[in-house]
């Protein structure tokens, strides 16, 4: 009778508990399409819910009360909703997802010159926000890159550390960096102007690797990056950025937007970076890291037009000086024999543009122009050079059934002149070009894109470079893309080989340099993983093939006096495969790797070498992890570089003839619990790597900066002395990696939507 009594009383407890239960349920869209795999969370409980294939979900036997719904999808916002239930009330709740600004998916325009979808795109772009660049925040775009995979940012002096960017193991010239579609981060500009582009001013960055020269022109040999700013119209009102690290380094970033009346919008960005604090840890009497202070300004604006069509424009000023050298150096000794310094004074003026004009059709207009003067001494060698860029382009987009065609011409001037006995004349001409392209797309599965060039330069005359590709969307998760294409390389050496303006090595150009003639191909497959519990990976591969006709490498071994140039007698090929995976998972993990294998040679006479200053391998990490309840994120960044030949300076050369396996790993701590302010703290350099570690020294002669002791043989080569033990004259050449070590940073953000 107890027992009976007691099942009766828990049932009545049960049913009137029941009358207090409600519901929460309802409908995930995107477009006003259902979503699947949507993570729903019920904040503060270990509710979670999947949505199924009607993008429906539900949460039962709730009481009364608020209750915080939180949805989640990769390439979505997430969306919070906070709501209160009452007893026995089914509460009907959807959501409508929007993109996120740093989705997988965001739109490209740089492989067809055209704004697509990236999974829409025939040609593979990679893609990296602001936010990928803050895990390991930096004073430039150079250093910036050096976490893209395949991406290497090279330090091509011990002293100056001037450096340009590596693309699949080519050197920088191959590589063609862009600011809004416009080449004018080009020549001198590739070895000086990538510092000094205000972070706060990126939208994002876009890379694709192979030719690009049907579209771009000589330059896009290698690959190409593209630098996009922001529109005004979506830019923050006002944000600040700024660190120091415990090497005296200061950096302050700044961008403002303002409305002009109805008629415009006007973004502006600011930069200064001040490096003043000499620092000898290898103990060679040399600055182990440029002295540096600079300030780039960039101004941005977008006209409103009634017809709603595009009308920007933008410009940016960029001054720097810096300087390295020995400890004791000031410019008082500029130009001297007395005390060894590398002198640079920078200055930069850029315009650009866009223009859609007033027709029916879709046509686009494009111009810009740089003006690039150049102020070195290298010891007592002076390097006085001027470059002026001129750059339009016409481009008419047009539709016809499922043919997407693109018609263009374009023009490109090019001045340059610098006080060199190689430049007797200066050196002036025009290059203009015409392109098409068509993309067809047959049905949703396959979709073929034709494209060709034609450029005319009056040194080399006629140039013509085709372009194929082919994209296989087997389901929307596994997309197939095949590319070739050729692409070409006008020559011009002194704006781009930094060993020749030194005056350590003698010049030898042996003849009439032709342009270079690549053919490539290239094999890429994305793969896409979503899992019931909202977890994604993706994984990217691609393995190229380039093959390069008139080669012209620098020949570093044949005299260690010497740097000869000409056509290679023979062939040169870069070949390799890389691949990136993106992990994303519910917990606040977040995960970016990357590898490259590669092997980049020169066969000449039948005889094969491998290329100086390229790893065989390569990889790149980003590791983050969210802690919502303390409002930090932690990153840990990192890259790995195989062993490099390196330019020794004859058989006696006791430094390495190949760099160690080395790697710079960093840590960052990101406080942001205040509205609007972030609070970051790290460790760069964990592992206070440096390249000194192993070699007897890095900078041949450093004692001896001017050579003033070294004795020639007759033939001009120097002689084993009781001085010079092993033959050597000044070289600040040999290097693979930067000389800072460890180091400590701290900063603030502040943003102002």
């Amino acid at each position: 009778m107890k027992n009976i009594l007691y099942i009766t009383l828990i049932l009545i407890s049960q049913i009137v508990n029941a009358q207090d239960k409600g519901s929460i349920s309802g409908m995930i869209y995107a477009d006003e399409i259902p979503v699947n795999g949507v993570v729903v969370k019920m904040i503060g409980t270990s509710k979670t819910i999947i949505t199924d294939s009607l993008g429906s979900y539900k949460f039962e036997n709730l009481a009364s009360g608020k209750y915080k719904i939180q949805v989640s999808y990769i390439g979505k916002k997430n969306i919070q909703k906070t709501i209160s239930i009452v007893e026995n009330e089914n509460f009907i709740l959807d959501f409508n997802l929007e993109d996120d600004n740093n989705s997988l998916d965001e739109v490209v325009v740089t492989g067809t010159l055209k704004a697509v979808r990236r999974s829409e795109s025939p040609v593979p772009v990679e893609t990296y926000s602001p936010v990928f660049f803050k895990k390991n925040p930096t004073a430039n775009i150079f250093e910036a890159l050096q976490n893209v995979n395949g991406v290497r940012p090279q330090l091509n002096c011990n002293v100056c550390n001037t450096g340009d960017i590596h693309i699949n193991g080519l050197e920088g010239p191959y590589t063609l960096v862009l600011i809004d579609g416009m080449p004018i981060v080009s020549g001198l500009s590739t070895v000086y102007g990538l510092s000094g582009i205000p972070n706060s001013l990126l939208e994002r960055v876009e890379v694709v690797k192979g030719p690009a020269s049907s579209l771009y022109g000589s330059e896009a040999v290698g690959g190409l990056i593209n630098i996009i700013t922001k529109n005004p119209n979506s830019a923050p009102v006002f944000s600040a950025d700024g660190f120091t690290t415990s090497w005296g380094e200061a950096n302050l970033d700044l961008g403002f937007k303002a409305n002009v009346g109805k008629t415009a919008s006007v973004l502006i960005g600011t930069n200064y970076f001040n490096y003043d604090n000499p620092i000898d840890n290898n103990g060679d009497n040399f600055t182990d890291v440029t002295l540096q202070e600079r300030i780039s300004v960039f101004q941005k604006w977008n006209f409103n037009r009634k017809s709603n069509k595009l009308f920007s424009l933008a410009g940016r000023y960029f001054y720097e000086d810096r300087w390295g050298g020995e400890m004791q150096w000031e410019k008082k000794y500029r130009g001297g024999d007395e005390v060894y310094g590398e002198s640079i004074y920078t200055k930069r003026y850029e315009l650009l543009g866009a223009y859609e004009l007033p027709v029916a059709e879709k046509m686009l207009f494009s111009f810009s122009y740089t003006d690039h003067d150049q102020n070195s001494v290298y010891g007592n060698t002076k390097y006085l050079a001027q470059q002026k860029i001129g750059f339009g382009q016409l481009t008419w987009d047009k539709k016809l059934n499922n043919h997407d065609l693109l018609f263009g011409t374009a023009i490109r001037y090019n001045f340059y002149n610098d006080n060199t006995p190689a430049t007797a004349t200066t050196d002036e001409n025009w290059i203009p070009s015409v392109f098409v392209q068509d993309e067809i797309k047959f049905n949703e599965k396959h979709t073929v894109l034709l494209g060709a060039r034609y450029d005319y330069n009056d040194n080399h005359g006629s140039i013509f470079t085709p372009r194929f590709a082919y994209k296989f969307k087997a389901t929307d998760n596994d997309i197939f893309r095949l590319n070739a294409g050729t692409g070409f390389r006008i020559v011009n050496l002194f704006t781009e080989e930094h060993a020749a303006l030194t005056g350590s090595r003698e010049v030898i150009v042996l003849e009439n340099l032709k342009p270079e003639q690549s053919y490539n191909v290239n094999l890429n497959y994305l793969k896409k993983i979503y899992s019931e519990n909202g977890n994604f990976i993706g994984i990217e591969t691609s393995a190229w093939y380039t093959y390069f006709t008139n080669s012209i490498i620098p020949d570093y071994d044949t005299n260690p006096n010497q740097i000869i140039y000409k056509n290679l007698n023979g062939f040169a090929v870069t070949k390799g495969i890389s691949s990136n995976m993106d992990m994303v998972f519910q917990n606040g993990l977040k995960l970016i790797l990357g590898a490259t294998y590669m092997d980049v040679s020169k066969t000449e006479d039948n005889i094969k070498t491998r290329q100086i200053l390229t790893e065989k391998f390569s990889g790149t990490w980003a590791i983050s992890y969210r802690l919502p309840k303390l409002f930090l994120d932690i990153d840990y960044t990192g890259n790995i570089y195989g062993p490099m030949r390196l330019p020794l300076l004859g058989e006696l050369d006791p430094r390495k003839e190949y760099s160690p396996t080395w790697s710079i790993q960093n840590i960052q701590f990101t406080f942001n619990k205040f509205n609007n302010f972030e609070i970051y703290l790290g460790v760069k350099n964990l592992l206070n790597w440096t390249p000194n570690k192993g070699n007897p020294f890095i900078i041949a002669r450093a004692n001896d900066p001017f050579d003033k002791n070294v004795q020639y043989d007759p033939n001009g080569n120097a002689m084993v002395t009781p001085d010079n033990p092993y033959g050597l004259t000044f070289d600040p050449g040999y290097v693979y990696g930067p000389n800072q070590g460890i180091r400590s940073f701290f900063g603030l953000r502040y943003t102002l939507k």
